[in-house]
């Protein structure tokens, strides 16, 4: 038996588009104003262009990912099984030990005097 009122349903499929739209605006204005920032530094002479770091964002994301796909999947499996909803935990997991792999993995990250 449906114990929600049809208003409450409505508002309760809302939300998270609401939050995906307002996300998207925050995230495409920052970028705009970020190209318009490079866009002077460029006219003005200033602009550096900065090496990104895909070594340390791979550790950070991986032990993030790990961290956090290991406490759902426990969490989904306590309390609902072995069922779907695992796979809620289980896909950041291995989504993270994947990268925490191609941080230990990949060749261009040794360092030349490493044993």
């Amino acid at each position: 038996m449906n114990m929600t009122c049809p208003a409450a349903q409505v508002i309760i499929a809302i939300i998270p588009i609401v939050g995906i739209v307002i996300g998207g605006t925050v995230v495409f204005f920052s970028l705009l104003w970020r190209h318009g920032e490079k866009k002077l530094q460029i006219k003005a002479g200033t602009y550096r262009h900065e090496r990104f770091d895909l070594k340390t964002c791979s550790l950070f994301v991986g032990l993030l990912l790990v961290s956090v796909g290991a406490v759902l999947s426990l969490f989904f499996a306590v309390t609902e099984g072995l069922r779907t909803a695992l796979l809620g935990g289980l896909l950041p997991l291995c989504t993270g030990i994947g990268l925490l792999a191609f941080y230990k993995l990949n060749p261009d990250f040794k360092s030349p005097d490493a044993a």
